[in-house]
């Protein structure tokens, strides 16, 4: 059996971070391993634990999660980074494509599937372009 992919999950709203870790135990082949509350939360949490997928909020206080997912993309490149918030593809900050997340998905349709899919078509076509799901 291949050993589980480790998952830090970021957001400031305790009810979110709750909703993703049932997401996780129900996605076969994920772990979580940390939560943080915020960017710099974050940052830290990824230097310790090297997790193979981060999924991050984008609106959070101290640092949000477009200028953390920048930070840790250029140390830890090989880092899986998936934005979450609630919303709409079309009304995204213009910098979350270039942040260096290769997904976002709304909270409303994080789900064990979806975080299959995206985990599984993360380097499909070669190259590491950004997937947006609303």
């Amino acid at each position: 059996m291949a050993p589980s992919l480790s998952v830090v999950v970021v957001d400031d709203q305790a009810p979110f971070r709750l909703a993703a870790r049932a997401v996780l135990g129900r996605s076969k082949g994920f772990e979580l391993v940390g939560e943080a509350e915020n960017g710099v939360e974050a940052i830290s949490l990824v230097s310790e634990l090297r997790p193979d997928l981060v999924l991050m909020d984008i609106n959070m206080p101290q640092m949000g999660g477009i200028e953390a997912t920048r930070r840790i993309v250029a140390d830890y490149a090989d880092t899986f980074v998936i934005l979450c918030s609630t919303y709409d593809v079309s009304d995204l900050p213009p910098d979350a494509a270039t942040s260096g997340a290769r997904a976002y998905v709304n909270k409303e349709r994080l789900d064990a599937k979806t975080l299959r899919r995206l985990w599984d078509d993360r380097d499909s076509d070669g190259s590491s372009s950004f997937t947006a799901l609303s």
